[in-house]
């Protein structure tokens, strides 16, 4: 989100449900957490929980880039393929690797840090 907020004005963190994945908790209170950890100074920054396709989303309501970070080979694998079904619905996508601390970051991680 900190490189996010250096190339853009305003930066929306999507918290979007994903069939694939059973988080433990539903969207709204993954969002709530998410803007509790914000820094409070971080103004353009808006968290949104949302349930359709993030295509959609963006359409909806005039977002012009989604950002994804990518970790290693494999998530690229998976991003550059998300990107470009993004890009086919209209919606462009920015790729930025993730910092060398925060590669072995994962949902899985955090879940399993939230127990």
């Amino acid at each position: 989100m900190h490189r996010a907020r250096g190339l853009f004005d305003e930066v929306v963190v999507l918290v979007a449900v994903n069939s694939d994945k059973r988080p433990g908790v539903d969207e709204e209170e993954r969002a709530a957490a998410v803007r509790a950890a914000l820094p409070v100074e971080w103004t353009s920054v808006t968290v949104v929980a949302w349930s359709g396709l993030t295509s959609d989303y963006c359409r909806s309501h005039d977002v012009a880039v989604i950002v994804r970070g990518v970790r290693d080979t494999t998530d690229l694998q998976a991003e550059y393929r998300l990107a470009a079904m993004n890009q086919s619905l209209g919606v462009p996508t920015v790729l930025l690797p993730a910092q060398p601390e925060l590669t072995r970051l994962s949902s899985t991680a955090v879940r399993t840090l939230g127990r």
